[in-house]
């Protein structure tokens, strides 16, 4: 039986899977669907290329097979799809594959009662970071020297970014010479720290597969009661099999978590050095924003902007009309955010005047951690340390509550 912190290399018995690395994600999801554990599936496949991740919705198992592989260049946030789009998985049982930033975000969502995760399954993907589609098609061009459309698979692998053309030649670049020159992985991703998703129910990867198993097994962590429940009845039903990880295996992947961790919060105070304090950081602030179009996309893809009324809609304190808007509608949403900002990057990412909203209201997170001491946001079920649950009715979630 396995239980939680339960580590094993792991592939699929069915011929027809063609996974990346073994096929075990793929596999579970088909297992969760054809025993109804789940009633569907949210996750990413690929759309007219490699640069082109869609969000699928999938209730046929056989449509599950179109999904294997990664996509580095998707940058999705699919939670916030749970939010809007599926009532927070109230009435349904939802599998989902997540990156860090998804799991983080399904915590917090579940903190303000938009999302129900009893009803939630959670396989996560180790990710070292994503490439916006336009960076990507970019630095192939102009650093590769290789036309785009010829590329036919991507990875992030040993600190390169590689490549596979139509021929079956691979190229990679060290990801610290792209970023070097403003290109790479997304910011956020730079900084970032969740390089394995243990919030999830359970971790997936091929970090720490060595010997006969590279590139044929998928490394798995099991981290909660239900990852262990399903995997055993997988394992049970016959449809994957599993051996114990190699010892240096283990050790490697223990190394590259680490490196990769050590790096994000390297980046962290790179980053926040070169964007100040102070006032000069408020002051960068208000003349970056003062591009603002008041498009409201940040607000609509922030996985913490839940709220039903949002008060940068009340015309008392936001004037309606006005272009750009006062810095006081940007004041008021990095103060209602930013202490549980999950650094997924979304709002900077999707604003089309590139307003580092990210990049602020991370520096804004992590100075409020450290000034009050509480948990980092997307790991637990914890508040933030200003706010309080007030009551169930509404948000359930109340910042800066006036007596």
């Amino acid at each position: 039986m396995s239980a939680k912190g339960d580590m094993c290399y792991a592939w699929t018995n069915d011929a027809g899977i063609k996974g990346e690395c073994g096929g075990a994600v793929t596999t579970l999801l088909k297992y969760a669907l054809k025993n109804k554990i789940v009633d569907a599936v949210l996750t990413v496949e690929k759309g007219v290329d490699i640069y082109d991740p869609l969000p699928v919705f999938i209730t046929d198992p056989a449509d599950l097979d179109k999904c294997s592989g990664s996509l580095h260049c998707g940058t999705l946030l699919l939670p916030k799809l749970i939010q809007k789009y599926l009532d927070g998985a109230k009435d349904m049982k939802l599998a989902v594959t997540v990156k860090g930033c998804d799991a983080k975000a399904m915590y917090e969502l579940a903190k303000r009662n938009k999302i129900n995760m009893d009803n939630i399954f959670m396989i996560g993907l180790n990710c070292g970071g994503s490439v916006t589609p336009f960076t990507a098609r970019t630095m192939i061009h102009d650093i590769y020297g290789i036309n785009p459309d010829d590329v036919v698979k991507e990875e992030i692998d040993k600190g390169q970014f590689i490549i596979m053309l139509k021929d079956g030649t691979h190229k990679g670049i060290s990801m610290d010479e792209l970023e070097a020159k403003g290109l790479g992985r997304r910011l956020n991703c730079q900084r970032c720290e969740t390089k394995i998703p243990r919030q999830a129910d359970i971790a997936c990867g091929n970090w720490g597969v060595v010997g006969d198993k590279a590139g044929k097994a998928t490394f798995v962590e099991i981290c909660s009661d239900k990852g262990a429940a399903l995997f055993d009845a997988a394992s049970k039903a016959g449809v994957i099999q599993s051996c114990a990880p190699d010892a240096k295996g283990l050790e490697i992947r223990g190394k590259i978590e680490n490196v990769m961790v050590k790096m994000g919060l390297k980046n962290q105070k790179k980053q926040f050095d070169e964007l100040g304090y102070g006032a000069k950081r408020l002051a960068f602030m208000e003349k970056e924003t003062s591009r603002c179009l008041k498009c409201y996309t940040c607000i609509e893809q922030c996985p913490i902007c839940s709220c039903t009324d949002c008060i940068t809609k009340d015309p008392a304190i936001v004037t309606p009309g006005r272009i750009p808007p006062n810095f006081m509608f940007h004041m008021i949403r990095y103060a209602h955010v930013a202490p549980s900002c999950i650094n997924c990057g979304q709002c900077q990412e999707l604003c089309p005047m590139d307003i580092p909203n990210a990049l602020f209201m991370h520096a804004m997170q992590t100075e409020t951690q450290a000034l009050f001491g509480f948990g980092k946001p997307g790991y637990d079920m914890i508040l933030p340390a200003l706010a309080y649950s007030e009551d169930k009715k509404d948000n359930g979630f109340v910042y800066f509550k006036m007596p």
